[in-house]
């Protein structure tokens, strides 16, 4: 009898079916990695594919969402088989390795398996004729994949690295530390955006579908019951999630000076007076507003992003809450509610920062929010570096997006590398905008004395003061 009862306990067929468990309890408990294409800490809150899909389904279910955070795919897999998550929601590759113990989903989307270099280091058409060794992390689908290409490519020369992400690879390659690593599609065009440098040499072989786990053993009928919920979610709906992270991820927000300038005539004569009066309100130099409304959606009130953000500010409907914006379409208070909301960033700064440094602080927190700025500052110091200065708060911030660093931080993971691109963007166009106004004194950005602001009403979205989950 006993060895009956420590046998089960071994195996963990005691437990009840996943789906039983979730509703006594009440609790969908979900096991997910931080990182770029699943789930992490935005501007606006806690966002990611994997992340609204399963927040979803835990309230088709009528249950509590509770998030198990944990480093991989493969560490999601382990607390689904201990049963310490009901299920692991990261789109993660099926592999044959995996379906011993696991069962999944129906694919939710594809990751083609995609060998990357640098711009500059070309290969040969044959794999097996490489010089350079293929680097992939280890405890990775990518592993299994360079093993099935070994049967066609029997001098292939790959090896697989302990304890690091495919992030911190494709980083190394970037930076010339590596020749050549192994990475999905998807992350490629994400990581490209902010390492230009790196380039895609060669698909490895098909598209390969990415899917949600459950136990084999106890994950049956909670797998049924996501069956249902994508069903009813229906396929266009899955295209829009899909195009909202992943449609738009290599555009590019530079346009040249030429099309600032024709704009500066065409365009911004409609919004000026918007533009100078809140400068004016708010103590923030009209032009720095206007630059941003630029870099926003280059004076198009009618522009819609591909994550739902609306006008000629970008604004998103909680921030607009925020601000007590009726009309996030209305240019009058759209950059109203942005140059309030500018300033009460800059008011919030350490009082160390100086300008002009503090304001461009101000616009990286505009973009990312303060809590992933904080971060940089607190990470930028631990290096030995000044966290006052944007120069050096600039050459760290793309660390968030690197789990060996956000993993160590408040905050967690952050489009870092964007936001420096979006500070560098917005003072380009705030320089070109003072030249083209024709003001021979250099500016201050945000003056040191504003006239009396309209206070926000609620909670600010954008200053992230909670931990991760």
């Amino acid at each position: 009898m006993w060895l009956l009862v420590a046998a089960l306990l071994v195996t963990g067929s005691w437990r009840s079916p996943a789906l039983e468990q979730i509703r006594r309890s009440g609790v969908l408990r979900a096991a997910m990695v931080n990182d770029p294409t699943s789930y992490y800490l935005g501007p606006a809150g806690y966002t990611g594919f994997d992340y609204d899909l399963v927040r979803d389904f835990a309230a088709h279910l009528g249950v509590e969402l509770k998030i198990v955070l944990v480093d991989s795919p493969d560490a999601a897999h382990d607390e689904v088989r201990s049963g310490n998550a009901h299920i692991a929601a990261i789109a993660s590759p099926v592999t044959d390795n995996r379906l011993r113990d696991l069962r999944f989903s129906r694919p939710l989307r594809y990751r083609t398996p995609q060998l990357v270099g640098r711009t500059g280091n070309a290969i040969p058409d044959d794999l097996g004729a490489l010089e350079d060794t293929i680097v992939v992390a280890e405890g990775t689908a990518y592993v299994e994949w360079l093993q099935e290409l070994e049967a066609q490519y029997p001098d292939l020369q790959w090896h697989a690295r302990a304890g690091t992400e495919v992030e911190a690879l494709l980083s190394e390659v970037a930076d010339r530390d590596l020749a050549l690593t192994v990475a999905g599609s998807d992350l490629v065009a994400i990581t490209q955006r902010y390492y230009p440098r790196l380039v895609v040499r060669r698909d490895l072989g098909p598209a390969r579908p990415l899917a949600w786990a459950v136990s084999a053993t106890h994950g049956e009928a909670l797998n049924r019951a996501l069956a249902h919920f994508l069903r009813l979610l229906g396929t266009e709906e899955m295209a829009r999630l899909r195009d909202r992270y992943f449609g738009h991820i290599d555009r590019l927000n530079y346009v040249d000076a030429v099309a600032l300038a024709t704009h500066f005539e065409t365009r911004l004569p409609r919004y000026r007076e918007h533009f100078e009066r809140a400068g004016e309100s708010t103590g923030v130099d009209w032009r720095l507003l206007a630059a941003v409304g630029y870099q926003e959606s280059h004076w198009d009130n009618k522009a819609v992003s591909p994550t739902g953000v609306r006008g000629i500010m970008q604004i998103t409907e909680q921030t607009a809450e925020f601000l007590d914006i009726s009309d996030r379409t209305d240019p009058d208070e759209a950059i109203d509610g942005a140059a309030r909301y500018l300033r009460s960033l800059h008011g919030r700064l350490p009082d160390s920062i100086p300008e002009p440094d503090r304001s461009w602080f101000m616009l990286a927190a505009y973009n990312i929010g303060l809590g992933h700025v904080l971060d940089a500052r607190r990470l930028t110091a631990s290096m030995g570096d000044n966290p006052d200065r944007w120069v050096d708060v600039r050459q760290h911030l793309p660390l968030l997006t690197q789990p060996r660093h956000y993993r160590q931080l408040r905050y967690g993971y952050a489009r870092g590398p964007e936001a420096v691109q979006y500070v560098g963007n917005v003072r380009t166009y705030f320089d070109m905008l003072v030249w083209l106004t024709g003001r021979d004194e250099t500016p201050e950005p945000v003056s040191p004395q504003p006239r009396e602001m309209r206070p926000p009403r609620s909670q600010d979205p954008l200053s992230i003061e909670q931990p991760l989950l």
